[in-house]
């Protein structure tokens, strides 16, 4: 199959590379130094027609994703309106989340294993093709499924078919997560990473966004165009379309993929888990950019519960429009990433991940404070999202950059899976901590976590500067 070799173009093309520029992604510098200027901005990544071809299938998948589970609730509304009644048992929108959860707690290191063995390009196409076909055969298994009679607590045939689909394409999302980081470094030079995934960050945001707050409005407009055509599947069009779309493009992605980057070693998918953890556990650089990524995404898994708490305390706001909170971190994390983009490479990383951490910090008690004023509560959290970038952006550069290309499928691996585990754990405790210390304390004892772990990236940067400075003058 094509998508798991390397064409006789691509071979062509990668055989006219510079020598120097395919070790550029073995070559490791020091974080605490800022890349050179002269290949700063986005320019030379916005001139790199491969990592364009990535980006535009990115857009196209991200916003499917974002606006999935926005669907799966209004073709729960339209289709099963009698499941209302039966929410005291279990609400059935929490059981397509729960079932959108448990494949990137269970899969995600498992993926990561298989994308390390697989085409990262492979993945990609195939995991964006699926996911299309199975959100587009939806309105095909309703109405097949609409004579089969009540099945567990009475519910439908076809709500199940819906549980069953979004199992399957959030299974199908755990290995395209890890392929699309790891094949970042693989189509973009190291110095040209930073700005790189400031403009996926960008676009992660803006897709976030996007299903945030124009997610339904898109699903009833993409009905509206097929109701002239007597046809009532516009909502599975516009989301398994773009799904199509996205793999369809990144089939035209050149990765200069070779063995050498794949794993050809066929061990126990836990042994080679396992060797991922062993790893994490000998690069310390790696190790804590992973656990500053933890940390900010386990902040914000926390913010979607916490704005609904303090839409409820605003005098000009209701708790059903927490959303905007939300959408003002989006916009946060997008400017501040498009400006890493074009200046990040003049600061060291550690440096800005430190400024972000103390700034996250800062953020949320200015957060705690805005209970008043809807505008203060919405600057305070644009300000959250603005720092978290400074530490996202920088951070997902170094794991890039620091991983060997035939580790990246098991690191990302771990990476996607540790990041939805300590997601989860927030996500249940911040509704527990609110009701039972307040909403203030709360987010202040969130600011205090997020000091000390930028007191902590302060002093191992420090120490890492003074052993650097000795190492200089003793020229060794």
């Amino acid at each position: 199959m094509q998508l798991f070799e390397k064409s006789e173009s691509d071979a062509e093309e990668e055989s006219q590379i510079n020598p120097d520029e395919r070790i550029t992604n073995q070559i490791t510098d020091d974080p605490m130094k800022p890349h050179s200027s002269n290949s700063s901005g986005f320019a030379p990544v916005l001139r790199n027609s491969r990592f364009l071809i990535l980006w535009s299938g990115q857009i196209f998948s991200q916003l499917a994703d974002k606006v999935y589970l926005v669907l799966m609730i209004a073709i729960i509304a339209n289709t099963f309106p009698e499941l209302k009644d039966r929410a005291s048992i279990i609400n059935p929108n929490s059981a397509i989340m729960i079932a959108f959860t448990i494949p990137a707690v269970l899969f995600g290191s498992l993926a990561g294993v298989y994308v390390n063995r697989w085409s990262k390009k492979g993945v990609l196409v195939i995991s964006n093709l699926l996911r299309g076909i199975f959100v587009l055969i939806i309105p095909s298994l309703l109405w097949l499924a609409r004579d089969f009679g009540g099945g567990w607590l009475n519910w439908p045939a076809g709500f199940f078919i819906l549980l069953g689909i979004t199992f399957l394409v959030s299974t199908l999302t755990q290995f395209f997560a890890p392929a699309e980081q790891a094949i970042i470094p693989l189509i973009v030079k190291r110095q040209h990473l930073l700005p790189a995934n400031s403009l996926y960050a960008t676009t992660m945001m803006a897709s976030l966004i996007v299903g945030f707050a124009v997610g339904e409005p898109l699903l009833v407009w993409a009905d509206s165009l097929l109701k002239p055509l007597s046809l009532d599947f516009g909502k599975e069009l516009l989301v398994g379309g773009s799904y199509i779309v996205a793999g369809l493009l990144l089939i035209l992605v050149k990765a200069k993929e070779t063995k050498k980057d794949l794993q050809t070693t066929q061990n126990h998918v836990f042994r080679d888990i396992w060797d991922g953890v062993l790893y994490l556990n000998e690069n310390r650089r790696v190790r804590n950019a992973l656990i500053q990524l933890i940390i900010l995404f386990s902040v914000f898994a926390t913010l979607p519960v916490l704005a609904v708490a303090l839409a409820e305390r605003i005098p000009d706001m209701k708790p059903e429009q927490f959303g905007r909170l939300i959408a003002a971190g989006g916009v946060g994390i997008g400017c501040v990433a498009a400006i890493i983009g074009n200046l990040g490479q003049r600061f060291s990383h550690a440096f800005l991940s430190v400024t972000g951490l103390l700034g996250v910090s800062a953020s949320l008690v200015g957060l705690s404070l805005s209970t008043g004023e809807q505008w203060l509560a919405l600057l305070m959290t644009a300000f959250l999202g603005g720092f978290a970038a400074l530490v996202i952006v920088p951070m997902q550069t170094t794991v890039q950059a620091e991983t060997p290309a035939d580790m990246r499928g098991k690191v990302f691996g771990l990476q996607n899976n540790l990041v939805n585990i300590a997601i989860s754990l927030p996500l249940a405790l911040a509704g527990t901590a609110e009701h039972h210390f307040g909403l203030r304390p709360t987010l202040v004892g969130l600011a205090g976590i997020v000091l000390l772990a930028g007191i902590f990236v302060w002093n191992l940067s420090s120490d890492r500067a003074v052993k650097s400075t000795k190492v200089d003058k003793s020229g060794r």
